[in-house]
């Protein structure tokens, strides 16, 4: 049911996408092709806010910021497997695995190459500021709006 939590959390979260890839682009190899990178991860922001935000809403402040934290968790993990997903398609139809185990196996280790490569202090920061704010908006728009 549409709720103007889930609507907030939603918008919330795809802000705090946008910011936070616009963050990391500066951090990938110079000869990384991003596509829709950008614009898959505001997608994401989007439905983790209204699947995941939007439903535990209005249940006090410290769940507001727990909900925030567990939101921005869910949107880097959906965000890296992804994004790790795309690029073993990317290098399985060069031919660069000899069977669809190996593949498999490499979405976890191209995921664990990101994940290294984006653990830096700022977008730690980022990413915590973030939380805070969609969780305690989501949480405002969930009292205010019934």
């Amino acid at each position: 049911m549409p709720t103007a939590a889930r609507l907030m959390a939603a918008v919330c979260l795809a802000v705090a996408a946008y910011v936070i890839s616009i963050m990391v682009m500066p951090l990938m190899p110079d000869s990384t092709d991003f596509g829709y990178f950008v614009p898959l991860n505001v997608v994401l922001g989007l439905c983790v806010g209204w699947i995941v935000m939007g439903r535990r809403a209005g249940r006090g402040t410290t769940a507001a910021i727990n909900n925030g934290l567990t939101g921005m968790f869910v949107l880097m993990l959906w965000g890296i497997g992804v994004q790790a997903i795309n690029e073993m398609v990317r290098l399985a139809m060069r031919n660069r695995y000899d069977g669809p185990f190996e593949a498999i196996i490499a979405v976890f280790t191209i995921g664990a190459e990101f994940a290294v490569i984006i653990a830096t202090v700022p977008i730690g920061i980022a990413l915590l500021v973030c939380a805070l704010v969609s969780g305690l908006l989501t949480e405002v728009a969930a009292r205010k709006w019934r």
